[in-house]
């Protein structure tokens, strides 16, 4: 069976902070570190991914619209990070899903699809 998280359908915004974060901190402290650090509101709606130093745990911080939500993995093995540096980076639901399902995000493309002008 596989894990993972429910992604919600339609756009979903999702930010990830490239600099590992102190894993101790739980939910509040991860939207004060996304608001005050990485300017994010995390009550906006978007996903907000944080990393360990060891690279092999993640932690994702969202707003559902009832409440301020935490989903954590430990994987066994690593997870596929970008360099580490300051800021945040973009990622699509589907490199999201990829990246915790331990897979090597970077190689999911989202296809950009061009809705249509007219019915034919």
């Amino acid at each position: 069976m596989s894990g993972g998280i429910l992604i919600p359908p339609g756009p979903v915004r999702v930010l990830m902070a490239t600099k590992p974060v102190d894993f101790r901190k739980g939910m509040l402290g991860l939207a004060a570190l996304a608001k005050e650090q990485l300017r994010i509101d995390p009550f906006s709606g978007v996903i907000v991914c944080f990393r360990s130093r060891r690279a092999d745990r993640v932690k994702l911080v969202f707003w559902d619209g009832t409440g301020l939500c935490l989903f954590a993995k430990r994987l066994e093995g690593k997870f596929q990070w970008p360099r580490i540096e300051d800021g945040v980076m973009r990622l699509s639901a589907a490199q999201l899903s990829a990246l915790i399902e331990g897979l090597d995000w970077t190689r999911v493309h989202v296809r950009r699809v061009v809705a249509p002008e007219a019915v034919q």
